[in-house]
């Protein structure tokens, strides 16, 4: 009896392939059927990036990137955009996808993780995306506090010491300054329009 297995051999050459939008579990899921769809063969997948167990031919490459774009996904391939990428996907798992905010200071846990010096990453950053890192870290950071709120499991002061703030008040400040409410108006509307949509 022949058997039919495919045996794939782990080659010596890995290549990481950079992935614009890639910020979910349902992205990883898409990016890893449309690898399996061209045969490659990957050793990791990441929010952002893919390690591949091979070097692939433009060819290939044109076509993952095509595929990928149907998806609403970036293949990148110049180096300032895999690095701003890169800083975008370590503030959004830091922030969205850990239980609590790292207590530490953000540029210097960036600059470790990448090993750049941060006024160097920040400069790139703030030239191509017109923001600061730190402009970057506060969105998301509101935006998660927008989530939490609606949630609704946890209070204010817990909400503030969970995304590493130093009080309500900073918190509330920061929440205001970005999106032009506090965060009980904010809770009063969410839930007056939740109870709207169930009365419908």
């Amino acid at each position: 009896m022949v058997d039919l297995k495919v045996h794939y051999r782990k080659s010596d050459s890995t290549m990481k392939l950079y992935i614009k939008y890639m910020v979910s579990l349902r992205c990883k899921l898409m990016v890893k059927l449309e690898i399996e769809k061209l045969g490659l063969q990957y050793t990791s997948i990441q929010l952002g990036m893919i390690e591949i167990n091979e070097n692939i031919t433009d060819e290939v490459k044109e076509k993952l990137k095509l595929n990928l774009a149907v998806s609403g996904l970036e293949l990148l391939d110049d180096k300032k955009s895999i690095l701003i990428d890169k800083i975008k996907t370590i503030v959004i798992e830091m922030i969205h996808y850990s239980d609590e905010v790292p207590r530490v200071n953000f540029s210097d846990f960036i600059s470790k993780k990448l090993d750049y010096d941060y006024t160097y990453l920040s400069n790139i950053f703030s030239e191509v995306n017109g923001i600061t890192i730190q402009h970057f870290i506060i969105k998301h950071k509101i935006e998660k506090a927008k989530e939490l709120i609606l949630y609704d499991e946890l209070n204010l002061t817990e909400i503030a010491y969970r995304l590493h703030y130093s009080s309500v008040a900073h918190l509330s400040n920061q929440f205001k300054k970005v999106t032009g409410q506090t965060p009980s108006f904010y809770k009063k509307i969410s839930e007056k329009r939740k109870s709207n949509l169930e009365n419908l």
